[in-house]
């Protein structure tokens, strides 16, 4: 009896998990293969000796904010009619100055100027968060 009780917990929550993904967007997807990337990189930024693969997670990141351009964040349908377009070109505009700074980090890792490329991957971050607060809507499994 226990073991069919688990089994059901098992299912249902397997069928929540992918009725949460059921509605992930275009954009959500490559932002979430970004944020895997960053949080790796983040992690051996310093470390001289993993540049090689710091470049390849700088290469993810890249690829996929270039790709992100073409999506427009979900939370532009919320804006008035008269708003959404120069918010789309805001965020946007965010987005290249977001894929100027991977093109730093990238000279800094090649340079093997890991201190510099902190500051730049710093700088990443900040300008995720700051993105992040203004073009994305608030998780609902957070409140």
């Amino acid at each position: 009896m226990k073991i069919r009780a688990l089994l059901v917990t098992l299912s249902l929550a397997l069928a929540a998990g992918t009725a949460a993904r059921a509605d992930e967007t275009p954009l959500g997807e490559r932002m979430e293969k970004m944020g895997g990337a960053f949080r790796a990189l983040r992690r051996q930024i310093t470390d001289a000796s993993k540049n090689a693969d710091s470049l390849a997670k700088v290469a993810t990141i890249r690829k996929n904010a270039e790709e992100s351009l073409k999506f427009d964040p979900a939370l532009a349908k919320d804006q008035p009619a008269d708003k959404q377009k120069k918010f789309i070109a805001d965020y946007q505009a965010e987005m290249k100055k977001f894929i100027e700074l991977c093109g730093k980090l990238e000279a800094a890792l090649k340079a093997n100027n890991n201190a510099e490329a902190e500051k730049l991957c710093a700088a990443m971050g900040d300008a995720q968060k700051a993105g992040h607060k203004q073009y994305k809507k608030d998780d609902k499994k957070k409140k």
